[in-house]
This record gives structure tokens, C-alpha cells and sequence, in this order.
């Protein structure tokens, strides 16, 4: 294994040299100083297609966040907390250094880039994967210290061999019973949110946006059923760009019978720029790319916001809802199978993170509405589990024993629904720091799901909910508490968030977000309990409606590491309320060996 992970390390230090050393020389004859390789699609989607991994080509980072840029002398890589123990790794042999983002003395990408080049220097990126908003506060910082911006430059095109073709996987429509809303009554909304803002075209570039409002899901991106395409909407119109071979005769007629008109793909930005002069477009600059906003007739009249489809998707409906928790509660089911063999085997037959993982994703896939897992599954034990975002692969792949913290953030992707669930076990014996830790993820997660606010709070507003027990140890963690989660789409979705991040968005009554907090100690292990919730009514009172949080997964929290004498009152009756409600929804899903696996976890303390 060593000598194999020694080759590895001496192959990517050579492909990433000699690709950067192709970089450089086309940016030499295009007259670039530095070139800044986004990690988007030209949908700003979170897992692009490999058509578009021309970041992890150049310097073997595979993680969803993160750029590279490179000069005539240097190569970096700029990515957040979530990923550095990840980048260490898979940068290491290679010709990128690591910068450490939001870190003492390391400076963000565009400063780096305002330091280092003259006035009268050029920057150069591909404009279809950075989106508008990020590449106009680009262009005006290096403005002022007279440095240029090419957004026409499309390297990957030139360097990226045996280049992987855009996908071609079919569509399908929603079936009866699971589109949530008719396709006719989501068009109806969307030009009524156009009129409110007077736009007369609105152009969807977000593919979770287009699939939502078209009821048809698809398989060019992992993990997302979503597919490939662009929509422009006006006061009467609506055209959808896709590979026509994607559409079968049914779909095609679905379409028709609501007024969508399909065009090639291909021809999406050609039509952009043949939009009327005399028009008010709409889009959401955070999802647009640079290169499509600057293709807009100049005459044309902007308005810009966060994008309409993107706020009507994030408020469930009832019948979205309802599905959801019907996909949570077979989900649980297939957790229960998973963790009961688990538990009971580990120290007793062989087993590794990849070996668990696999084994998860097939009892979901038993699942009749299963479609896919919604994410890479993060199987992660011990010192693993301290990299946020770790998923297992042959060179990590550690050996699970019967002692420690076994951390898995999983989830699924079903015709009814969209999963994320995340529990740590204890394996067996556990040190004290480990059960503290535990305890105080456990006292977040309840914190936050107990939350009680007034109509209009933010997440930000939210957030120290689930990080206060945690900060009276002097602990804290990097990601964000809680993201949205699409309806049979990403398992991230905007534009709600719970963080530190501002981020000016109410939470709403029918919106889906996830409960996550966590503690990570490097080269020890990690803790993270996680749950998917829906925004509800709580009490209307003379100041105003209140709202809270109602649990959607189900699926038992380990109770063994918990230091109880930590616990309040109100966290414990929170806890065993949630295990009886646990119980009583999967006990008629499961039977035998996993029925009394169940039961027993489900007690109460």
C-alpha cells in the first residue's frame, strides 16, 4: 500500500507540473498574467459534470469548493476550513500550494492577485464558471489597482485531455402524485413574481431551478437528479435549451401542453443575445454566469435579485411536505438495517469505511422510489472524521474496530424526497474528551431544534442556538449549522441558510434545513448530529406569529456517549420525545432482529 501511495503522489506531481506548464505557455501567448480556474459549470452547480473539473485536471483537489490560480511562477489553491486536511493531502507531490482560507497572514485570492501583479497586468478566466456577481466585485477590485480582466478564455478547451463529453443521461417527468405543483400553476407564479418586479424575461440558469419548474428530474450531475439545460421565461413565452435527444415524445408534449418551447442547448447563449433591446430581464446575478450577463443586449434594461424560482422552491408545499416525510421515515428504516448489523458485527467481521458505505447505499436502494444517493457518503472513523467533508477512498480507507467514534453523514435521493442524516456511534470504549464532545454536539442540535423565533428572523440570527454550549468550552466549528434542501433535488439548497454568514433571508414557514452542528479535533476524530427539519407555526401570540422547527429525520440518536449529567430537563424530554416519535413512525417498517434493535435504542433516558 505504501509503495502504491508513494506512485500516486510522483504521478500527480507530474501531471500537475506538466499541465500547469501547458497552462502557462497558452497564457503566455494570450498575453495573461494569472489565470483563476473556477470550480463551477456554467450553472454554478455544487457537483459539476467531469466536463467541467478542469480545477481537480490541473491540481488533483477533488472538494466542491475551491479555485486555483496560477501565475507565470506560482500555483495555488484557495478552499475553506471544511476541506484543508482534505487539500493537504491531495495536494501533496503536486505543483499547488495550499492557502488556507479565512486563516492569520493568509490572504484571500483576490488580494494575493492585487499584490502581486502591476498595474496595467490582465486576469484571465473561463466567464462561463464564475458567476456575474462574483466576477463584477472581481473586476472592480483589480480596476482599481489597473489591472485587467479577460473573461473570454477558455483553457480548459486547449489543455484538458481525453476532456470527458457533456452528459447525456435522459429526463424524466415527476410522477402523478409527487410534482408538489403543476407545472402550469409554477409558471402562473413566476410571471407573477416578474410582474411585481417588471420584468418582462427572466432567465433560470440554475439547473435544481429549471427541473423544479419544468416537474422533470434527470442524471447529468452526481448525486443532483438534475440535467442539463437553460430556461428563458417572458410574459407569454417560455423556452427551455436542452439536448434534444433528452426529450421522449411524452415529455416533449408535457412541455407543449404548458407552453415551453424546447431549442438546442447550444443555442441558449445566441438567443440571450438576441433578446428585444426594449426588455427588462431578470436574473439572479449569484447564478448567472459572467459570460451570459455580458452577452445581454447593452440596451436592456437589468433587474436583479435572488433568483424567483429559487424563492418559490424553497417553500414546500404541503403535498412536498407530506412526501418528505415519507421518504424520511423509509429512510430511518434503512438506517435502522444498516446500524443494527453494523453494531452488532463490528469486532466481529471484517469492515472498512468503504465496506459500510457500500452497504448503506444498498439497503436505501432496496427502496422502490430510490434514485440515488444525495451526496458522497461521509463513512469516516476516528481521526478521519475530524476532515468535515471526508469521504473514504482506497488510500484512506481505515479499519473499523469496536472502540471509538464511527461519524456517517449520509442521505438519498428518492422520487419523493430528498435525505441528509448524520450520526455518530460509539463503537465502544471512548475517551472523555470524545463523550464531551459528543454531549455538546447533542446540546447543539437540540439548542437549534428547540429555537422558538418571530416571523422574519434570519438564520444568522439562529445560529449561536446550536454553537453556545459549545462556546462555553471554548469550542466551535467551521462549517455553517444548517443549509435548505431541495424536494427530489440538491441536498443543498438556497436561499435560507443557518450560519455566521449573513445572509438576508428569512426563514419561512414550508422551508427544509438541516440541524448540523459539530466538533472537530485534527488527527483524533469528529462529531457531527444531524437532522433535517421544516419550518412550522408555533404560537400566535398579540406580538406577532411565532415559528419553529419540526424534525423530519427519524432515525435513533446514540444515547451511549452521552454525558447525561450535562444534559438539562428540557434536553432530555426533547431527546426521548424525538425517540418515541422515532419508534412509533418505523416500528411498522421494520421487524425481527432490527424491530428489537430499534426498540432498544429508542428508549428513553
Amino acid at each position: 500500500m505504501k509503495t502504491f501511495i508513494y506512485y500516486k503522489y510522483r504521478q500527480a506531481m507530474r501531471d500537475s507540473t506538466n499541465r500547469i506548464i501547458r497552462l502557462r505557455e497558452q497564457m503566455a501567448l494570450d498575453g495573461i498574467d494569472a489565470y483563476i480556474i473556477y470550480s463551477a459549470d456554467p450553472h454554478n452547480s455544487e457537483y459539476p459534470a467531469d466536463h467541467w473539473k478542469f480545477r481537480e485536471y490541473v491540481s488533483g483537489f477533488n472538494g466542491s469548493a475551491g479555485l486555483v490560480v496560477v501565475t507565470k511562477n506560482h500555483a495555488g489553491l484557495w478552499t475553506d476550513s471544511r476541506y484543508f486536511i482534505q487539500a493537504e493531502k491531495q495536494l501533496r507531490g503536486s505543483a499547488v500550494e495550499l492557502h488556507k482560507m479565512g486563516m492569520p497572514g493568509v490572504p484571500d485570492y483576490i488580494s494575493y492577485l492585487t499584490y502581486l501583479l502591476p498595474s496595467g497586468g490582465t486576469v484571465g478566466v473561463d466567464g462561463r464558471t464564475v458567476t456575474e456577481e462574483e466576477f463584477r466585485s472581481l473586476s472592480r477590485t483589480l480596476g482599481n489597482f489597473g489591472i485587467m480582466m479577460n473573461m473570454r478564455l477558455d483553457y480548459a478547451a486547449e489543455i484538458f485531455a481525453a476532456r470527458p463529453a457533456l452528459p447525456t443521461t435522459s429526463v424524466w417527468l415527476m410522477p402523478a402524485g409527487k410534482e408538489g405543483r403543476t407545472r402550469a400553476a409554477k409558471l402562473a407564479a413566476v410571471r407573477k413574481a416578474m410582474c411585481e418586479v417588471g420584468a418582462t424575461h427572466y432567465i433560470v440558469s440554475a439547473l435544481d431551478d429549471v427541473a423544479w419548474l419544468t416537474n422533470m428530474r434527470g442524471g447529468d450531475v452526481e448525486y443532483n437528479p438534475v440535467f442539463y439545460a437553460y430556461m428563458i421565461i417572458s410574459e407569454t413565452e417560455a423556452h427551455i435549451y436542452v439536448n434534444p435527444h433528452k426529450l421522449t415524445a411524452e415529455i416533449s408534449e408535457a412541455l407543449s401542453s404548458d407552453g415551453i418551447v424546447p431549442h438546442l442547448y447550444e443555442h441558449f447563449e445566441r438567443d440571450v443575445a438576441q433578446i428585444p433591446r426594449t426588455s427588462r430581464v431578470f436574473y439572479d446575478p449569484s447564478q448567472l454566469n459572467a459570460l451570459c450577463a455580458a452577452l445581454l443586449p447593452a440596451e436592456c434594461a437589468r433587474i436583479e435579485g435572488c433568483g424567483i424560482v429559487t424563492r418559490l422552491k424553497a417553500v414546500k408545499s404541503a403535498e412536498e411536505i407530506a412526501n418528505m416525510e415519507k421518504a424520511h421515515a423509509r429512510d430511518g428504516a434503512a438506517m435502522v438495517r444498516f446500524a443494527r448489523w453494523m453494531t452488532e458485527n463490528v469486532g466481529k467481521v471484517p469492515m472498512r469505511e468503504l465496506d459500510l458505505s457500500q452497504r448503506l447505499t444498498a439497503e436505501r436502494a432496496k427502496d422502490g422510489l430510490y434514485i440515488s444517493d444525495s451526496f458522497g457518503t461521509i463513512m469516516a472513523y476516528g481521526e478521519n472524521a475530524a476532515i468535515v467533508h471526508y469521504e473514504p477512498t482506497i488510500e484512506t480507507n481505515a479499519e473499523i474496530a469496536p472502540q471509538g467514534l464511527l461519524l456517517i453523514d449520509s442521505g438519498a435521493q428518492y422520487m419523493d424526497g430528498t435525505t441528509d442524516v448524520t450520526r455518530t456511534f460509539a463503537l465502544g470504549p471512548l475517551t472523555d474528551k470524545e463523550r464531551l464532545h459528543y454531549t455538546l454536539t447533542l446540546k447543539g442540535t437540540i439548542g437549534l431544534a428547540q429555537a422558538i423565533f418571530p416571523a422574519g428572523t434570519r438564520g444568522t440570527q439562529l445560529d449561536t442556538f446550536a454553537r453556545q454550549a459549545m462556546w462555553r468550552y471554548g469550542i466551535d466549528y467551521g462549517h455553517g449549522t444548517g443549509h435548505g434542501v431541495g424536494y427530489c433535488l440538491n441536498v443543498h439548497e438556497g436561499p435560507q441558510s443557518i450560519s455566521k454568514k449573513l445572509i438576508d433571508v428569512t426563514l419561512e414557514q414550508g422551508m427544509v434545513t438541516s440541524d448540523e452542528p459539530g466538533v472537530y479535533k485534527e488527527g483524533c476524530h469528529g462529531v457531527r448530529i444531524e437532522n433535517l427539519t421544516v419550518c412550522v407555526e408555533a404560537k400566535r401570540t398579540d406580538f406577532g406569529t411565532f415559528l419553529g422547527f419540526k424534525t423530519l429525520t427519524m432515525f435513533p440518536i446514540d444515547k451511549s456517549p452521552i454525558m447525561v449529567e450535562l444534559l438539562t430537563p428540557q434536553e432530555i424530554k426533547w431527546l426521548n420525545d424525538y425517540h418515541q416519535t422515532v419508534l412509533k413512525v418505523l416500528e411498522p417498517l421494520v421487524d425481527g432482529a432490527d424491530l428489537d434493535w430499534l426498540r432498544n435504542a429508542c428508549q428513553p433516558i
